[in-house]
């Protein structure tokens, strides 16, 4: 006769946030039979083909099932959790976590939520973490469709998902021997600086000039506050943008959620193939 153990509150300030990730991979780890994980995936707007692209799925689970997740909010934001059988060029074996339902600040659940996917992530054994966006481009040459490798970013959402006297360093937080790898797949790929806002509103024209100013090239509204925390949780950092639209002030068309998911779906075979090829020779 098998006991349930409960879970700890991951809203309850007295919490340890790494507790409840350990326990999102206990419940992975028995919901798909995978006993631990290489890589890990976050799939933002755009990208949710390359799932089916980069391997065999072995084993799928409602991500609101799992400790510390909820049910996504946002349209055309997946929503289940996949453990993917990947086979890398040289004939060897690892697997994937394809974490769906991924939990932006905007909605109000707190930065807690929005670090748990990579936190569980790491749990589960993850030493890598590909985090994918749509966002808005900054420069007239980056056409909506264009992926580009994120080099470093502005975390302007006023908030941390570290607490208390936690301090890591951030040089080189996205990987530049990850970055090598994403070149030598495709070597077109050019490389930016993304800002975070908080959102859930787009940015005015005069906020995207100030990022401009600040040395953003592209502006959204989530990854930063996940590659922090994925940084002080160990693992190694890849950041791809897929350039929805032009940002506020750059394009003469007034900005909307219709057009990003239009976007997305139309570079999204495209996008997600890059993508596949990239995880598997990494």
């Amino acid at each position: 006769m098998s006991t349930t153990t409960a879970v700890p509150d991951l809203d309850d300030p007295s919490t340890d946030p790494f507790d409840v990730a350990r326990a999102a991979a206990d419940h992975i780890a028995e919901a798909t039979g995978v006993a631990g994980h290489d890589v890990a995936l976050v799939l933002g707007s755009g990208w949710g083909g390359a799932a089916e692209l980069v391997g065999d799925v072995v084993a799928e689970v409602p991500t609101h099932e799992i400790p510390g997740f909820a049910k996504p909010s946002v349209v055309g934001h997946g929503s289940t959790t996949r453990s993917i059988c990947v086979e890398r060029p040289d004939g060897s074996v690892r697997h994937a976590l394809v974490i769906g339902g991924r939990t932006h600040l905007y909605e109000g659940r707190g930065v807690r939520r929005v670090a748990h996917g990579v936190r569980t992530a790491a749990a589960t054994g993850c030493e890598t973490v590909v985090l994918t966006n749509g966002c808005g481009g900054l420069h007239i040459s980056w056409r909506p469709g264009q992926p580009v490798l994120l080099r470093d970013h502005l975390n302007l959402t006023g908030t941390s998902p570290l607490e208390g006297a936690t301090f890591v360093d951030l040089t080189d937080l996205y990987s530049p021997r990850l970055r090598e790898i994403a070149r030598q797949v495709d070597t077109e790929l050019p490389e930016g600086v993304y800002a975070q806002f908080p959102g859930p509103h787009y940015e005015t024209p005069a906020e995207v000039k100030m990022a401009g100013l600040m040395g953003a090239d592209l502006v959204g509204m989530s990854t930063t506050l996940e590659a922090i925390a994925a940084r002080h949780a160990g693992m190694e950092v890849l950041g791809i943008s897929l350039v929805t639209n032009l940002a506020a002030g750059i394009s003469p068309q007034p900005l909307s959620h219709e057009e990003v998911l239009e976007a997305g779906q139309k570079a999204g075979p495209r996008i997600s193939d890059l993508l596949a090829r990239i995880v598997k020779s990494l």
